[in-house]
């Protein structure tokens, strides 16, 4: 393995995903809320710059393009982890969270029965808007509880206009509710186009 700048941004981005987690151990919130969407839009911003850098200086690697989907997937399952289990388990929330990692882990099983003909299971364009729009909402999800927990917090002085507060925390709701939507559709349509292209191989050979 080679230590390029784009390996190590993936490396990076791929330890970045548990320290979403770790913010809430070490600090109160909003705080613990702050450090974690500083953290995870840093992580996410990575996963654009590890992939142009790698093409532009011809320094793509094995070791990069196996890398890449995971810290991806880490970076999303533990974030909505963290985020439903710091929400009020309203199902409006935890069904779509419920989408995407059972489509994360079904067709990471997948690629990995299939090994050598996983080639087949490349990710493709829509399933990299599908990771955009994850990502997205999980950041707009986490600028809503930043929100929530400075308005919680008003009477020590952090912000005066309450309104305004309830305003922000109303719209990221609302609009990151509603895209993480849109990616458990994408994640749900990704996920069955892979099923499908795999389906010839997982049938038994005729006795």
């Amino acid at each position: 393995m080679r230590w390029t700048l784009p390996n190590i941004l993936t490396v990076l981005r791929l330890l970045a995903a548990p320290g979403v987690a770790v913010m809430f151990l070490y600090f109160n919130r909003p705080w613990a809320d702050w450090f974690a969407l500083v953290l995870f839009l840093g992580a996410a911003v990575t996963d654009w710059f590890d992939g142009y850098l790698a093409r532009s200086w011809k320094q793509e690697s094995r070791f990069g393009a196996m890398l890449d989907p995971i810290a991806d997937k880490a970076m999303v399952v533990i974030a909505l982890l963290v985020i439903v289990g710091y929400s009020s388990m309203s199902p409006w929330l935890v069904l779509p969270a419920t989408f995407i990692v059972f489509r994360e882990v079904f067709v990471s099983g997948l690629r990995e029965f299939l090994g050598a003909d996983a080639r087949l299971l490349a990710v493709t364009k829509l399933a990299k808007w599908k990771t955009t729009a994850q990502m997205v909402a999980i950041a707009v999800l986490f600028l809503q509880d930043v929100f929530l927990h400075h308005l919680l917090n008003r009477g020590g002085g952090l912000v005066a206009d309450d309104g305004w507060l309830a305003w922000g925390h109303d719209v990221t709701g609302n609009l990151g509710l509603a895209l993480l939507w849109v990616a458990a559709a994408l994640t749900v349509v990704t996920g069955w186009d892979y099923f499908r292209k795999a389906l010839p191989y997982l049938k038994d050979a005729p006795r």
